[in-house]
């Protein structure tokens, strides 16, 4: 089937199997590998993607649900050669590790700061919800998504639950 969709403001128009997952044709036919594969059944958050402004697990969406509409992956976060602000604040806190889920990280962050620009720190957790780190102890997460929504409170006052 041929299918029409936007990722990251580029038009793409492409033969797709019908049974072929957003996120397998985002990695294999258009190159976009920045979206990871993890527990391919919607779970772990590492291939979370906008899909028509909202995220989406790409491993739980099929490439024809996206005829016609719009994606945005972690490679459109760059632009014009800089990092966004949310990825300098990954960057800065050390909000990454391995890296594994960083992309879906950083995306599902996107959503919850257009919701909610200064999200407390439980608002921080249940907004990542879904996202799962094996490396970072989440802390350096949620200094991050502080650092990005300008609230992060000086060093020794982030209380952990």
């Amino acid at each position: 089937m041929k299918i029409q969709l936007t990722v990251n403001g580029s038009r793409y128009e492409k033969d797709v199997e019908e049974n072929r997952t957003l996120l397998r044709f985002l990695r294999e036919d258009l190159g976009f590998t920045g979206t990871k594969e993890g527990c391919g059944a919607g779970e772990c958050g590492a291939c979370t993607v906008f899909f028509n402004g909202k995220t989406v697990n790409a491993c739980m969406v099929l490439a024809v649900e996206a005829d016609g509409g719009s994606v945005e992956t972690i490679e459109g976060e760059v632009k014009d050669g800089k990092f966004s602000v949310i990825q300098e604040a990954f960057d800065r806190n050390h909000g990454l590790q391995c890296g594994f889920c960083t992309a879906g990280m950083i995306l599902s962050v996107k959503e919850l700061l257009h919701r909610n620009p200064k999200p407390t720190e439980d608002q921080i957790k249940d907004g990542l919800e879904g996202n799962f780190c094996r490396c970072t102890g989440y802390t350096q997460i949620i200094e991050s998504v502080l650092d990005a929504s300008g609230q992060l409170p000086k060093k020794g006052e982030l209380h952990h639950a």
